[in-house]
């Protein structure tokens, strides 16, 4: 470890005590970033977390919308986005309405699951479409998605939000993949937006076989991003936070990791005596890659990227969130 990294360490770990701040890394984040970080996990989980905690300022190692999140539930700290561009492209696949005048017309028609496309149509193009149909926003959504819907989920309870609302039928917002995965675990029609991660999408049947023939002896987790005919093939299907909790429980000694490869840090250090491989060596995220030490170490010296979420917006979106943690 040269001088110059330890010396950015010690020169965060001394500003976070004066800030009085926390800093929060996302599962996919740079090794030495979750290392400094005072809680590392999913992106609500770390939300909420932080909303518990005595503090006055946090630092999101992350991408814009988990930012946003943690001021939903934080309004009265400051929240910090450690790197100021780095997005979501699933997050931004959707709108609310477009930002200028733009007239279009929707067409299509119900299918299980229908898709949409996210380029041409809004939110509320949709929502006009299915009147009276709820809206499952995933927690991977702007802030102002999440207040124009009904419900958030996760990607580990979004069949048991699902399978909670009145009605037939439901519109699942953003992520194609993971309303796929709902709808083959409900009896309920899902109507979903045409949205997806790069990161997970890439990955195909012939992925999976190629893995096994490398590693016959390892159990293949997979994040429900992933396409509905890679997860059918899975061992287990789960968030990242699932998947610490399968790798820690189970006796199997050998994994392969169907998500970003950020999460094999955390697996490794809590799992010693047992191997994981990459289901690709490319699912990598390059937004969640952006924050470095030195990102964090700028953020709590000029304190400028400050996400703020307006109360007219955060109100709604907080409500959306709240119906998701009262499910049991």
């Amino acid at each position: 470890m040269s001088d110059t990294f330890e010396k950015t360490r010690e020169e965060i770990l001394k500003l976070k005590e004066e800030r009085k701040a926390i800093i929060l890394a996302h599962n996919y984040q740079r090794d030495e970033v979750q290392d400094i970080a005072d809680f590392v996990g999913d992106s609500l989980e770390l939300s909420r977390t932080a909303a518990s905690v005595d503090c006055k300022v946090i630092v999101f190692c992350g991408v814009h919308f988990m930012a946003e999140s943690a001021s939903i539930l934080s309004p009265d700290k400051t929240v910090l986005l450690s790197e100021l561009y780095a997005m979501c492209p699933m997050a931004a696949m959707v709108e609310v309405d477009f930002p200028r005048d733009v007239q279009t017309t929707f067409t299509g028609y119900a299918v299980q699951p229908t898709f949409v496309f996210p380029h041409e149509f809004t939110l509320r193009h949709m929502k006009a479409k299915y009147p009276g149909v709820p809206v499952v926003a995933y927690v991977n959504t702007t802030a102002a998605v999440k207040a124009e819907s009904d419900i958030c989920c996760t990607s580990a309870n979004v069949v048991k939000v699902v399978e909670s609302l009145s009605g037939d039928r439901v519109i699942c917002i953003p992520d194609k993949n993971l309303s796929m995965w709902a709808a083959k675990n409900t009896s309920k029609q899902v109507i979903a937006w045409d949205g997806f991660c790069h990161v997970h999408d890439r990955v195909v049947k012939d992925d999976i076989f190629k893995a096994r023939k490398e590693h016959p002896n390892a159990l293949l987790m997979a994040h429900p991003e992933c396409r509905i005919e890679v997860l059918e093939l899975a061992d287990h299907v789960t968030s990242t936070s699932g998947m610490l909790r399968f790798a820690k429980s189970s006796d199997a000694k050998e994994f392969i990791v169907g998500t970003e490869i950020g999460i094999m840090h955390r697996l490794k250090k809590e799992n010693p005596g047992k191997v994981f491989y990459p289901l690709r060596k490319d699912m990598v995220c390059p937004n969640m890659k952006k924050t470095t030490l030195n990102s964090v170490l700028r953020e709590l010296k000029e304190m400028k990227n400050v996400i703020k979420v307006p109360e007219e917006i955060r109100v709604p979106a907080k409500r959306a969130l709240d119906r998701m943690l009262e499910i049991k």
